[in-house]
């Protein structure tokens, strides 16, 4: 079952090459969408995929990379759209 979710992710979450770092996570995840930096602080994501590779995703990104300090996702689901090919940086 695919579905697609929308992310906010709370934390030092910028300068720290986290939107890198979920790129990466997303595309070896098999997901598609996009993360990008919003000016109050807090990174923004969309990602759709199976299931179970959402999750995985999520558990993973929650984690970070080294230098960041995620303190809290907030995530809704979506209607699943399949209008992405690939996963984005948005600028």
């Amino acid at each position: 079952m695919k579905m697609r979710a929308h992310c906010f992710v709370y934390g030092k979450v910028q300068g720290v090459n986290f939107r890198f770092y979920t790129k990466r996570i997303a595309k070896e995840s098999n997901l598609d969408g996009w993360v990008k930096n919003l000016k109050d602080g807090r990174v923004e994501v969309v990602a759709e995929g199976e299931v179970t590779d959402i999750e995985k995703f999520l558990q993973v990104l929650n984690k970070g990379p080294i230098l960041s300090k995620v303190e809290k996702i907030v995530m809704e689901k979506e209607r699943y759209t399949g209008e992405f090919s690939g996963f984005e940086i948005v600028l």
